[in-house]
């Protein structure tokens, strides 16, 4: 290494070996799905595969969700998931949003009862801001999407 490669602060550790990095992305996608992926996969009549569960609050249930999600915060989790949840159909939970660790918890406590689960990155905030519709006690709204968030002009960004 030269020494601007030492004094450069994102390579001051060295990348990992391909094949690490490769492993290391791959178990990431093992655990963490995206808003736009959920919102594809739950499009249209077919089912999707697994179930989508919220686990914030009742308030912030009533302030908006996704559609077709199922209702259950955090703390009720190892109390009443066998009456909402089938093991056999994964489960991908979200909270509020990237600054929130809640969907996390829910993952954890769903995966040591046995589920398997994912997480949705962004959240509810982001499903939100990239444009997607959502419910709240009031009824369906939808807003336009953010164009730091989505991309514009364009189905999906392409990734």
């Amino acid at each position: 290494m030269t020494s601007d490669t030492v004094t450069n602060p994102v390579l001051r550790t060295a990348p990992a070996h391909p094949a690490e990095a490769a492993a290391h992305f791959r178990a990431g996608l093992a655990f963490h799905t995206d808003v736009s992926d959920v919102a594809a996969a739950l499009a249209g009549d077919r089912d999707p595969g697994f179930v989508l569960l919220d686990c914030r609050s009742t308030d912030a249930w009533n302030q908006g969700h996704v559609p077709g999600a199922v209702h259950l915060p955090t703390a009720l989790v190892p109390g009443q998931a066998a009456q909402l949840l089938d093991r056999a159909v994964p489960v991908v939970t979200y909270c509020w949003g990237p600054g929130c660790n809640g969907a996390a918890r829910a993952a954890l406590a769903l995966a040591e009862l046995g589920y398997r689960v994912k997480e949705m990155l962004g959240g509810f905030e982001y499903w939100v801001r990239e444009g997607f519709a959502h419910e709240t006690w009031q009824g369906r709204e939808q807003r336009a999407p953010d164009p730091l968030t989505a991309p514009a002009d364009a189905a999906d960004c392409g990734c």
